[in-house]
């Protein structure tokens, strides 16, 4: 005798019964059945009973089965299927309804049935009748999620100017305060194009040696600043951080010294 269970075939709001055919399944577990047209993705409501095999009345139907259990590469194909429409749906209805914001990413969950699509938008936007709309296309719950440039590179990945993939996409958890002070103190250019990275904020690298470059410039002059020398007084005109060297003019003169501050007084 095998079990009968509810199932819930996804976009279909309704359960249906299905026969085990003598698979070992409990509640939430996620299977394929046989849908008629093709193999479709469902997820076990209850487990209700059993029948009886022998059942000859002519007005009995009998239950169609189970195929097999669901592995993670079907549980993957159906996601990534159904992200893609949703993201295809939602970027024609955005359209339609000439909202201004950018559907970046879709993420659906098998085991709840729903959607959550993140976007970005330069002002605060009503997607109400967005969610709406979009809701009734996919016949699922769906949630929209605003993110701001830093997130929107995290989600959709890239490479960076170093030629590696984004920090944000390959550890970074949270982002940390950039500011254009620390492109300053590590002598950086400040022209916005050499700084910033894809999301088109400053770098978040910025951040990784900053404290020790702020230690560094404590110990060495500032630029323009009069220093003695053993070959006489000079004006800073350089500064190399990495090596701890100070780039010296001598007063009067177009000699200049590269210098340790241990060779400076000032």
């Amino acid at each position: 005798m095998n079990k009968i269970i509810k199932v819930r075939i996804f976009n279909i709001i309704n359960t249906v019964q299905y026969d085990t055919d003598d698979i070992d399944l409990k509640a939430d577990d996620f299977i394929m059945v046989d849908t008629c047209h093709s193999l479709e993705l469902a997820r076990v409501v209850t487990v209700d009973g059993f029948k009886d095999e022998g059942q000859n009345d002519e007005n009995y139907k009998p239950l169609m089965a189970v195929a097999r259990k669901a592995t993670d590469k079907d549980i993957e194909e159906v996601c990534l299927r159904k992200e893609k429409e949703a993201l295809t749906e939602g970027k024609k209805i955005v359209e339609q309804l000439k909202i201004e914001m950018k559907i970046i990413l879709a993420k659906y969950n098998p085991a709840k049935g729903n959607f959550l699509i993140f976007f970005s938008a330069k002002e605060k936007v009503n997607f109400r009748n967005l969610v709406g709309k979009l809701g009734r296309c996919l016949r699922a719950r769906v949630e929209l999620r605003q993110v701001g440039p830093r997130d929107e590179a995290k989600l959709l990945g890239g490479i960076g100017k170093c030629g590696l993939t984004l920090c944000c996409r390959a550890f970074l958890k949270e982002f940390c305060p950039v500011s254009i002070k620390m492109a300053k103190q590590q002598g950086l250019s400040l022209n916005p194009t050499k700084i910033s990275g894809i999301c088109g904020r400053l770098l978040c690298c910025l951040t990784y040696e900053n404290q020790e470059y702020a230690m560094v410039l404590k110990k060495m002059p500032k630029l323009r600043q009069l220093v003695k020398t053993s070959f006489g007084e000079g004006k800073v005109t350089g500064l190399n951080l990495l090596e701890e060297t100070v780039k010296v003019k001598l007063i009067d003169s177009e000699v200049y010294h590269q210098l340790t501050i241990d060779q400076l007084d000032w």
